[in-house]
């Protein structure tokens, strides 16, 4: 069921953006810098492309930014998510240690004191 409404959802998302690119075939002038600002700095980039294009490449490039820009916000919760780890990590293997060391060879006085000695 939940893989039927995936397929509806990206199908009915496809027509849309279908939809927007059809309504959207007009050609546009895409510039690197205002005509003023070229002829000062003497940079003249130019692009002549669909609209669909410039729409679809802005909501690209913002979700490329958001997503670089919240990596970048949670770099401080991985690296304390990997420091948990391995202080886990470590702390389990002081455990284990600590097992082996208590399950070895008892101390026999302490065996008698506790009645676990040989009887009398």
């Amino acid at each position: 069921m939940i893989r039927f409404l995936r397929y509806l959802f990206l199908a009915v998302l496809g027509l849309c953006l279908v939809a927007v690119a059809s309504a959207n075939r007009q050609i546009v002038t895409l510039r690197l810098l205002p005509e003023e600002l070229d002829s000062f700095v003497g940079i003249g980039w130019s692009a002549e492309v669909p609209l669909f294009i410039a729409i679809f490449a802005g909501v690209v490039g913002g979700l490329a930014i958001g997503f670089v820009w919240e990596w970048l916000r949670e770099a401080k919760h991985r690296a304390a998510a990997s420091q948990h780890k391995r202080e886990a990590s470590r702390l389990e293997r002081e455990v284990d240690r600590l097992k082996a060391e208590k399950s070895g060879p008892e101390d026999e006085v302490l065996a008698l004191l506790e009645g676990k000695g040989a009887a009398r």
